[in-house]
């Protein structure tokens, strides 16, 4: 997909919806972890920031713009919802700078992103546009059809359009009755041609556009012959970049001091490309994949064809993260970091990207495993390296006592840590999850895995190779006791014995309700047993086995 076309679609969105001077637009974009996608070689995050950096550059002066992102900030939440940038004017560098810093990870809550957006812009009492990008369907068991039409009902004059980011067409329609239902636009970006057509549909309506039968009684101006030729390379004698829409060119006029003055006159995603300007002096900026920038003064004079230049003294580099150095394809759980000055770029999986000539840096991490890498490259080299992350996998799981019951539960806690115990007596922790069967990215070594459940806690060492999945079984070595208690407010659990002046029993939990349970090591307690109002407490004695259920009934 060409990044031009995205950025003439969005350009018509926000122009049509900025049409009245008193609307209220929310930008709703996707930022789940699916955003690291790529399309023509490029990440999905990369094209948005570059096309949103360059479209808010023309969205008209005392526009009320604001910005809403979702699965920026956690994996697997449904409720990561940000209001980012409230609606206002002027707020088009502020926007640009957040998604500039945007890192994708999490899941797509899209319809109660668009549900939030309307009420940010208080759809019920005035005009409200909502312009959502995502490139995913819904991932939180939401209906986007049932809120639209909801909206659309109770609102003023509520407007929703979508544009679906490399969603194919059967997808599309999945979200396409967010506008249908709320008399917006559906635009499908999947290729060029689709793209021009809905720009197309979207100036037609805007306000200012002539109607349909004037324009096309209209004659074509006459298009004048170019008198600039830009063009770009990699390095000094190389190949020009052509029609690589790599290189983003910005077109200013020049300033008494040889800066860039004012807004630019014309951008063009393209390596190569020609354009006609009257006589004076200009400034072109142009910039490589977001991470390079080079200026070129150049001047146009009657009569002559100004031929602007850019060398970028760059390399085009290819890596490929892995947990070992046989494996064939990258890991698409691996991150792959790389700094350009000031700021950085992560990509998931397979790393594509150009750097300057001379070293390069990158820092590739697999959950607690990191890595990092300097190497050297030449203008005008494709440079493919192998980052080797030497991760393995281990499975998490845990048994009641030993040949025992496997303990299936969402609540167990495991947590990996360094096997050696620092001088007072803990240990280093390198990553933790909830649940038996999960996995966990660990480091080549040995190490320990601990489990807790209830108050039954215990660990095993292990020992794990990069690029090794393995198993690994906590034996808890526990029973769960079970306690009715009608009428109790709380359940005590104490240790039998009491402490060496006889007077207190250790308290190892204490529990809320008439009925509860926990698990714990095997062994004999004290259930102290509190009631609701003047009824006197109650002390039971209980006996916990390992591998076994335990239920006591206190009258």
């Amino acid at each position: 997909m060409r990044l031009r076309a995205v950025f003439m679609l969005l350009a018509g969105l926000l122009a049509a919806s900025a049409a009245g001077a008193a609307d209220k637009t929310m930008i709703v974009l996707d930022a789940s972890g699916s955003m690291w996608g790529q399309i023509d070689g490029r990440s999905k995050i990369e094209i948005a920031r570059e096309t949103l950096a360059s479209v808010l550059k023309s969205v008209p002066t005392g526009t009320e713009l604001g910005l809403m992102v979702y699965g920026h900030r956690e994996k697997g939440s449904c409720s990561d919802i940000e209001l980012a940038v409230p609606p206002a004017a002027g707020t088009e560098n502020a926007i640009a700078a957040f998604v500039n810093g945007l890192n994708p990870k999490g899941k797509t809550p899209l319809t109660q992103s668009v549900e939030q957006a309307a009420d940010i812009l208080k759809y019920t009492e005035e005009k409200a546009t909502v312009v959502l990008v995502t490139d995913g369907l819904e991932t939180c068991e939401a209906d986007p059809c049932a809120i639209a039409s909801a909206l659309e009902q109770k609102g003023v004059d509520f407007t929703a359009h979508v544009v679906g980011f490399g969603l194919t067409e059967e997808e599309g329609k999945q979200v396409a009755c967010l506008a249908e239902n709320t008399g917006g636009k559906y635009f499908q970006a999947s290729d060029a041609s689709q793209l021009v057509a809905a720009l197309t549909e979207t100036v037609a309506e805007a306000p200012m556009s002539k109607p349909a039968e004037e324009v096309a009684e209209a004659e074509p101006e006459p298009v004048a012959a170019f008198n600039a030729e830009f063009d770009s390379t990699l390095s000094e004698g190389g190949p020009s970049l052509g029609d690589s829409d790599d290189v983003f060119w910005e077109i200013y006029k020049a300033g008494a001091d040889g800066k860039p003055a004012g807004d630019y006159l014309e951008s063009q995603y393209k390596g190569a490309f020609s354009g006609t300007y009257p006589a004076g002096k200009y400034i072109a900026v142009a910039t490589l994949h977001s991470s390079i920038k080079r200026e070129t003064p150049f001047e146009v004079k009657d009569g002559a064809v100004a031929k602007p230049f850019v060398n970028f003294d760059a390399a085009h580099i290819i890596v490929t993260p892995k947990r070992t150095p046989q494996d064939k394809e990258a890991d698409a759980d691996a991150a792959v970091e790389i700094a350009f000055g000031d700021y950085s770029t992560t990509y998931y999986g397979t790393a594509k990207f150009y750097a300057s000539a001379g070293e390069v840096k990158v820092n590739g991490t697999l959950g607690p495993t990191k890595v990092t890498e300097t190497f050297a490259v030449k203008a005008g080299e494709t440079v493919e390296r192998d980052l080797v992350i030497g991760s393995g996998i281990i499975i998490n799981k845990a048994v009641y006592a030993e040949g025992g019951p496997a303990v299936d539960s969402g609540d167990v806690f495991f947590e990996v840590v360094e096997a050696t115990k620092a001088l007072d007596g803990s240990r280093k922790s390198l990553t933790n999850t909830y649940g038996t069967g999960t996995k966990l990215d660990v480091p080549a070594g040995d190490f320990v895995l601990t489990a807790k459940l209830g108050s039954a806690t215990n660990e095993i060492p292990f020992s794990v190779k990069a690029g090794e999945m393995k198993e690994v079984v906590v034996n808890l070595n526990a029973g769960v006791l079970a306690v009715k208690a009608p009428g109790a407010s709380s359940v005590e659990i104490l240790t039998i014995t009491k402490d060496i002046q006889g007077e207190h029993r250790n308290s190892i939990a204490t529990l809320y309700g008439a009925e509860v349970q926990n698990t714990l090591p095997p062994g004999d307690y004290v259930l102290l047993v509190k009631f609701e109002g003047d009824v006197a407490p109650k002390e039971v004695n209980a006996t916990v086995k390992a591998g076994e259920r335990s239920e006591v009934a206190v009258q």
